[in-house]
Formats: C-alpha cells, sequence, structure tokens
C-alpha cells in the first residue's frame, strides 16, 4: 500500500538496502514488492532467506553487516534535509507510478523539483549530444506545436548535451514542465554548462536521480539513467541518433516497457539520422514528423478539444450530471490525480465498497478511466 509521505524510518531503511544490494535491481525490488517495506527487510536480517529463499550471498552478507550502510543512509538523509530534496521511495504516492510498473525501478529516487510525477502526459524526448541544426529545429517546432495540441505534458531528458538539453529549454520556453534525469547525485550537475538550466528546472519542473551524493557521471551510470527516462514516460521520442547513438538504449527499453516509441527521419547519409532511419526501417519505432501525427498515434487528441473548448469559456458542463457522491470523487482527482481507491476512500471520506460503486458509474459516463496498479485518472 502507498503512503503520501514515508516515514523517515522507512526512508533510511531503504536506503540502507540501496547501498548493499546496489547492483542487483530486479532481486532486490522483488524482494522489497513482496515484504512491503524496507524495514520489514531489515527486521528479517539475520534469517532473511525464510522470507525471501532467493536471496543473493552479497545481500545477506550486506544485511549481516548493516552498520556502515545505515550511516551513509544518514548521511544522505542529512543532506536532502538541508538542501531540500524529496527521497521518494517506491512506496510513496509521489513516486513515478509508471516507473513502479518496470522489474528493475529503484527503490527510492532523489528529487528536487515541483512537478507532478504522475502528470497524465509523459513524454521523453532524447537523442544524440551531437546535434544538428535539423535536430534542433525539429525539437523547436515539435515540443511548440505539441503545446497546441496537448497542452499538459511533462517533458522528460537527461540534461546532456545535444537533444536532451534542447528538449529541456524548448519545453520551458513554452510553458511546458520539464524534469531531468541524472546519472550522478544531487550534489553537483554534469554537464556544468547546463547548471542555469537545471536550476531553472526545479522552478518549473525538476531534477530527478537514484544516485548517492558523490557519484560520479560514469559511462555506466548513464546507462542506468536511461532505465528512469523510458520507464517514467508514456512515450519516447527519439530525435536525432547515430547508428551507435545512447538514444537507441532509451529507445529499445522503452520498448522492453512496453511503451510507445517514435523517431523523426532523416535524411539518408546523414551520420546522425542513422540510428533513427534504421530503427524505424526496423520497426522498431514509428515514424513521426509532427505533433499531431503524434497525438493521433497515442490518442492524446482529446485534449486539444478540450483546450479549445476551455479558450472558449465552455466549462465542466461537457459531462453527465454527476451525483452529490460523485461530485466529492471528481472533486478529489481535480484536486490530485490519479489516485487509488483506497486513497480516494481517505479524501472524501466514503466508504470503499461505496467509492467502487461510484468510480464503475463515472467510468460508464466517460468521466474517469482505470489506469494499471488500480489507479483512477479523470478524464479532464
Amino acid at each position: 500500500m502507498t503512503t503520501d509521505v514515508m516515514d523517515e524510518k522507512e526512508i533510511l531503511a531503504t536506503l540502507a538496502l540501496m547501498r548493499i544490494n546496489y547492483f542487483s535491481l530486479s532481486g532486490l525490488s522483488l524482494m522489497y514488492r513482496k515484504t512491503g517495506s524496507a524495514l520489514e527487510i531489515l527486521e528479517h536480517r539475520n534469517n532473511i532467506r525464510e522470507v525471501f529463499p532467493d536471496a543473493s550471498e552479497k545481500l545477506v552478507a550486506g544485511l549481516r553487516g548493516l552498520d556502515d550502510a545505515m550511516r551513509r543512509a544518514e548521511v544522505e538523509m542529512d543532506f536532502c534535509r538541508k538542501h531540500g530534496i524529496m527521497p521518494l521511495a517506491m512506496n510513496d504516492t509521489r513516486y513515478p507510478a509508471r516507473l513502479r510498473e518496470c522489474d528493475d525501478a529503484p527503490l527510492l529516487l532523489f528529487y528536487r523539483g515541483n512537478a507532478d510525477l504522475n502528470q497524465k502526459r509523459v513524454v521523453n524526448i532524447v537523442g544524440t549530444r551531437h546535434c544538428t541544426a535539423y535536430g534542433k529545429d525539429i525539437v523547436s517546432r515539435f515540443v511548440k506545436e505539441l503545446k497546441n495540441v496537448c497542452p499538459n505534458v511533462l517533458i522528460v531528458s537527461g540534461l546532456a548535451y545535444g537533444i536532451d538539453i534542447n528538449a529541456h529549454r524548448c519545453a520551458m520556453q513554452n510553458g511546458y514542465e520539464t524534469v531531468g534525469v541524472l546519472a550522478h547525485g544531487l550534489d553537483q550537475i554534469y554537464p556544468p554548462r547546463h547548471r542555469d538550466t537545471a536550476v531553472r528546472m526545479t522552478e518549473q519542473g525538476g531534477l530527478l536521480t537514484e544516485f548517492f551524493t558523490q557519484t560520479n557521471a560514469d559511462k555506466m551510470n548513464f546507462v542506468r539513467r536511461n532505465r528512469i527516462v523510458a520507464g517514467i514516460s508514456d512515450a519516447c521520442i527519439l530525435v536525432e541518433s547515430s547508428a551507435r547513438g545512447g538514444g537507441l538504449i532509451t529507445a529499445r527499453l522503452a520498448r522492453d516497457y512496453n511503451r510507445d516509441v517514435f523517431a523523426f527521419p532523416g535524411r539518408v547519409g546523414d551520420m546522425y539520422s542513422e540510428g533513427c532511419n534504421n530503427l524505424i526501417r526496423n520497426n522498431g519505432a514509428a515514424l513521426v514528423t509532427s505533433a499531431q501525427d503524434f497525438a493521433e498515434a497515442m490518442g492524446w487528441t482529446d485534449d486539444a478539444m478540450l483546450g479549445k473548448a476551455r479558450r472558449q469559456g465552455i466549462e465542466r458542463q461537457l459531462f453527465p450530471q454527476m451525483s452529490p457522491d460523485e461530485t466529492l470523487v471528481f472533486n478529489a482527482l481535480q484536486k490530485q490525480n490519479d489516485m487509488q481507491i483506497n486513497m480516494i476512500s481517505v479524501k472524501t471520506n466514503l466508504p470503499i465498497a461505496k467509492i467502487t460503486a461510484l468510480l464503475f458509474e463515472m467510468e460508464l459516463k466517460g468521466i474517469v478511466k482505470p489506469l494499471a496498479g488500480g489507479q483512477y485518472h479523470l478524464l479532464s
């Protein structure tokens, strides 16, 4: 069961687990999901195989010698407090729900920002660090058009040179929130010349990482970072890539996570169009040439109609008449969208059985729709 704000002891326990089993993400995630909390795992640290028979030798040994990991967790927690960083454990409702679905999701993310990581629409825009004028123009036009077609989208990328930083900057220029996923801790910004953009992003989006402070931006960390970029999003858009570019890794991970993958084609023979063209040719990505193409492929064109209706002053009367109890549910989801039934029950003070029946009626009326993980989404 997820909670609004995790207990500090649970966060410390989660941090300690991450320190002692850093490179076995799938196994650790499975154990965490099975037991329900990091504290539960630590309580069984001396007999962990009775709870989880497949625990690795490294984890068993690490749990027996927990002191160093706990000390490091406390140092990290203190840094978070001093610098306004939110540690989001997997059981926290603020943790990205899309990412939680992935087997190798991090147990905890460090987040500094103000964007909702569970927005209705989340898209990552990735590509080469050596983008051309053509790539920059594509990003600029696509984001500007997307704002008209889908007014509410969270743009995610990796804060790297080239396509990434252009995606972040164009997002902010067009009034979007944007989140950068980092390959290092939040005690630094890499590359350093993107610091000013990163600071602005904390006010119009955020910075997100699974890495502790004092973690350098090593090559392998960028690969690990890419899985978060892919998993947090509904769709991956590849703009420019060489035949072996890093953006192709994000696209592959997105496909593995059953996300939609799109690529902009480029001129035959251009080095930084080769990866996109190959991906399209091999059916690894759908060809996209405009924001309208993308929105139609994703089934997001209703956003454009709703945006137009709002601009013309059409009120919520588009929806069928709601009962008083349905209105309570509607108002709760309007304040915090994509909630599970138990949380809606808490917010409305209505019993779960009643909420279940109300949501069924509201789904028939086209007011809400169910999402993965037992959440309900307000169609607004």
